[in-house]
Parts: C-alpha cells; structure tokens; sequence
C-alpha cells in the first residue's frame, strides 16, 4: 500500500466519521436489536457505490447535485428506519431537514463571522 494511498484512505475514513453518522448509529442502536458492528460492516458495503455515484453527481452537478443524492439517501434511511419504529424512521427524517438546514445557513453564518 502507498504511502498516498494510506493518507488519503485515513483522511476518507476521518472524514465519514462525523457527528450525523454518530446521532444516526445511537438511532439505530436504540431502536434495534443488531450488533452495530455487523450493521457498521454491511452499511459500508452497502454505501460503496452510493458514494460513487454521489461522486459521479457531483463531479456533473456539483455540490447541489450531490446534496440532492445525500437527501434522498437520508430520506430512504427514514422509509427503512421506520420499519424498525415509526419514531426512528421520524428522528432520521429529522436528521435529514437539518442537513439541508445546515447546508442553507452554513454559508449566511460564516459570512457574518469570518470577514474576508
């Protein structure tokens, strides 16, 4: 393995690893009854070529496109969630309204606090 190859596969992984994920797997972990490793393991394998395909949007799109492709997997997230409990399949969905939140006032909020 290159050296490359190692940082950037470190990087990726740090990267994926983020609070949205965290509050996702306390969901999953408080509304089901699976080993969040087994889950963590399948949901990677699962998430390969939505990743690939959220990279190929963006390259094409941009970064409307590949949040387009985030919401409507976040969405499907809540459909699936919501046959382990109806409250899980909400909590997700209200995961996914505050990306979109976040994406819209992310910008509004740095403009006012870094000057450039």
């Amino acid at each position: 393995m290159s050296k490359e190859l190692l940082i950037a596969g470190v990087s990726f992984g740090l990267f994926v690893v983020c609070p949205r994920m965290a509050g996702m797997m306390h969901i999953i972990n408080k509304h089901a009854n699976v080993s969040i490793l087994i889950t963590v393991l399948f949901g990677v394998i699962i998430s390969i070529p939505i990743l690939l395909l959220m990279v190929f949007v963006f390259s094409k799109f941009g970064v409307w496109g590949a949040l387009s492709i985030c919401v409507l997997t976040d969405l499907g997230a809540a459909f699936f969630m919501k046959e382990i409990s109806m409250k899980a399949g909400f909590e997700t969905f209200i995961i996914a309204i505050f990306v979109i939140i976040g994406v819209k006032v992310a910008p509004f909020i740095s403009k006012l606090l870094v000057r450039q």
